[in-house]
């Protein structure tokens, strides 16, 4: 799939789950930023290695020409510009949306919303695994031919694509769990609930539990 195919037919759907995930966790609104923060730094990261790959020639991105069925003339317009960025910096913008919502905030918050109860096997498994599933992916993706990234150096590309993960997810995850470890699930008070939770269905504090 083309990066500009995924921003309009993908994208939408992508931060539609992503909104319902945030209402089943229902995080602090002070946590909930700072999974954003830390998804960001991941989806940076990631952006830089590959900025850094394609000029060590360990990989590179090939992008076509845009051949949007029934589009219109502005979905035509904005496939060409985000071309024409991607072919500037070499890299697939819109392809970031993934690491920074859903391997970045929303594992990060999952990560949070099940680490203090009787699911924290959970959170370990996510913790270790969520970089080891996006290690795994990608080496397999480029050595099939399933993605836009064509490596030539495999050597090097294969360790880079180790060391981009482990210290991207890793880097965002201490940012985030700086603040998030302080504020965890059940001792949030309902001020710090987000707006759209109703009272009702915020979970109990530890002051009301005892």
């Amino acid at each position: 799939m083309e990066a500009y195919e995924f921003l309009f037919y993908v994208a939408p759907l992508l931060i539609l789950f992503y909104a319902g995930s945030i209402l089943f966790i229902r995080p602090t609104k002070q946590v909930f930023g700072m999974s954003l923060l830390g998804g960001l730094v991941l989806g940076i990261i990631n952006l830089l290695v590959d900025i850094v790959a394609y000029n060590a020639h360990w990989w590179q991105y090939s992008f076509r020409q845009v051949s949007l069925d029934k589009s219109t003339h502005l979905q035509i317009t904005l496939a060409n510009t985000v071309i024409g960025i991607m072919n500037a910096v070499h890299a697939p913008l819109p392809l970031y949306i993934t690491p920074i919502l859903i391997y970045g905030s929303l594992i990060f918050l999952l990560i949070w919303r099940f680490w203090a109860g009787r699911l924290r096997w959970l959170s370990w498994l996510l913790l270790i695994g969520t970089p080891l599933f996006c290690i795994a992916r990608d080496i397999l993706d480029a050595v099939l031919h399933n993605s836009l990234q064509t490596w030539e150096n495999v050597p090097l590309a294969i360790v880079g694509t180790i060391f981009l993960w482990l210290i991207a997810f890793y880097a965002g995850f201490t940012i985030f769990w700086r603040t998030a470890s302080k504020r965890p699930y059940t001792e949030y008070t309902a001020e710090d609930a987000l707006p759209w939770h109703p009272a009702e269905q915020r979970p109990t504090t530890s002051h009301e539990i005892s």
